[in-house]
């Protein structure tokens, strides 16, 4: 197949230069295959080029957050075990230059369309440049925040744009906030990290909750000297058996299969090292029964009351009576976030007692009072997961839409390819394990897959692979069954897709921990890619 002037004729064509993009765009040429990768951004880093807010930085800890590549990780150093934005940016720039990538490489190409020929097995993949690509695979790796979400507040257009911002548009040239009167909505892990900043500089900070964030210290530490590199092997071997894909996991015992003492000193223990320790590797039944679900809320409350000292503060963001269900909303880090509340310019509004009415030319209205700011930061997140991939016409057999099939839920085989879409595959999306998942775990173990699905058909000379019908169904059934078992669903979260007026309420993520799904995808590859349809 030959190309014309703005088309080009690929094996593949990778959407996404975050972590499971590049990924794909080095092993997949190393094997030999045709390919180039795009992305609507200016450089590589995924989501980190995005992210230039104040105080943004990775909540996965390093090593971890970081390709298992011994090329790469012998030569390149972290300055913190939490780096923040700029050195990830850094970090994608170094392995750019390492991997070679950037002659495959086109940025500020915006992907808007992209239609499968069942005839000639090929995806027409359209930019909003005009750029046209004909393409034998067409792999998604948009990432689960891509598509941004801000309510429709009335009045939102009156307050003066320069001063309204998502955090994920921060400018590049930093604005001054200093002396400002500055305004966070939100208190995801965006919002904690903007209040944190912004709390010390501002001359008023008003920090505006809808729920309050079971945020745990992050106990970061700044690294003088580089960390000792003999364990890394290990340490990365070891990512496919911890449920989260890092290098801890769940206590192998219940929360009352110890003692209230023995219990507080386990509390104490995982508190004190920070990370995701009190989460991800705490009792076993933690995200799975009430009463050891309310043994960790009442620990992590009476850790935070400590540090307010407002009563009605904390009964606002550590509410005596559990709000909902620890762990099932995403957990943040936070450095210093509860103690803010103690400076005399920050102010914390609960918008379910005085919720936003509109917004103004000069500030926030409450059904309490109007505030007035110089800077309104919007960090109300983004339609998570599915919402990047759907932002694509994307038409496959016979013209369906992935949107129109999606439309009650999302529905995946092995949360990477969906039926009636051949040659696609995605990855960090629904129905994997994904936000409960290290990203480059996820990158990698997906990211291989796909390439041996690739060349196993190079190797039977095959031209169609898609996901089948049957195994699309089992895996949803697999899917809701593990979230069933857990106590996600008693809680909104955009976990399960409760933050998008209109989304429909499903699990979007595979609750059955990283090694039961590698383990799912190394019985696919060696039983001849069961489930898949190939011709």
């Amino acid at each position: 197949m030959a190309s014309t002037p703005n088309e080009t004729v690929l094996d593949a064509l990778i959407v996404g230069a975050g972590f499971g993009g590049v990924y794909q765009l080095k092993h997949l040429r190393d094997a030999g295959y045709r390919v180039k990768l795009v992305d609507i951004a200016s450089d590589y880093a995924g989501v980190w080029y995005w992210n230039r807010y104040p105080g943004a930085r990775v909540d996965s800890a390093v090593p971890l957050y970081q390709f298992s590549d011994p090329d790469l990780w012998n030569e390149w150093n972290w300055s913190q075990r939490f780096p923040g934005s700029q050195e990830l940016r850094d970090y994608f720039t170094f392995v750019a230059e390492k991997w070679d990538l950037r002659k495959d490489t086109e940025f500020n190409v915006y992907i808007s369309k992209a239609t499968w020929d069942d005839e000639t097995a090929t995806w027409t993949i359209e930019s909003g440049g005009g750029n046209i690509y004909r393409a034998k695979y067409f792999l998604l790796n948009t990432g689960f925040a891509a598509k941004r979400y801000t309510p429709d507040w009335k009045g939102i257009d009156k307050f003066p744009a320069s001063a309204w911002v998502h955090p994920s548009y921060w400018p590049k040239e930093e604005p001054d906030l200093t002396g400002k009167r500055v305004a966070v909505i939100g208190t995801g892990s965006t919002g904690i990290q903007l209040a944190q900043e912004l709390s010390q500089v501002a001359s008023q900070f008003v920090l505006f909750q809808r729920t309050p964030n079971m945020a745990l210290p992050m106990k970061q530490v700044d690294y003088t000297k580089p960390l000792t590199k003999e364990k890394y092997p290990k340490v990365f071997d070891g990512r496919y058996e911890s449920f989260g894909g890092f290098d801890f996991s769940f206590l192998p015992r219940g929360t009352f299969d110890d003692t209230p003492a023995e219990r507080e000193m386990v509390y104490e223990g995982l508190w004190n090292q920070g990370d995701f320790q009190f989460w991800l590797a705490t009792y076993r039944d933690m995200l799975f029964q009430e009463d050891a679900n309310k043994e960790a809320y009442n620990f992590w409350k009476k850790k935070v009351r400590a540090r307010i000292q407002d009563p009605r503060l904390q009964e606002i963001l550590a509410p005596e009576t559990q709000p909902y269900s620890f762990g099932c909303k995403r957990i943040s880090l936070e450095n210093g976030f509860y103690e803010i509340f103690n400076q005399p310019n920050v102010s914390l509004v609960d918008v379910n007692s005085t919720p936003i009415v509109e917004v103004t030319e000069r500030g926030i209205k409450t059904t309490e009072k109007e505030w007035e700011f110089d800077y309104i930061v919007c960090a109300t997140g983004f339609d998570a997961i599915t919402g990047g991939l759907m932002n694509i016409d994307i038409q496959g057999q016979g013209g369906h839409k992935i949107a129109e099939k999606w439309k009650l839920g999302a529905r995946t085989y092995l949360g990477m390819a969906t039926a009636g879409f051949p040659n696609m595959f995605f990855t960090y999306g629904p129905q994997a394990p994904t936000a409960l998942c290290n990203g480059p775990t996820c990158a990698e173990a997906q990211g291989s897959f796909v390439l041996k699905v690739m060349d196993h058909m190079k190797e039977k000379k095959l031209q169609k692979v898609e996901a089948g019908k049957t195994a699309e169904a089992a895996w949803g059934d697999d899917v809701r069954k593990f979230a069933n078992m857990s106590l996600l669903p008693s809680t909104k979260s955009w976990y399960m897709g409760d933050n998008i007026p209109g989304k429909p309420r499903e699990c979007l993520i595979y609750l059955g921990g990283v090694p039961n799904y590698y383990n799912s995808l190394k019985e696919c590859s060696d039983g001849g890619y069961t489930g898949f349809t190939f011709t």
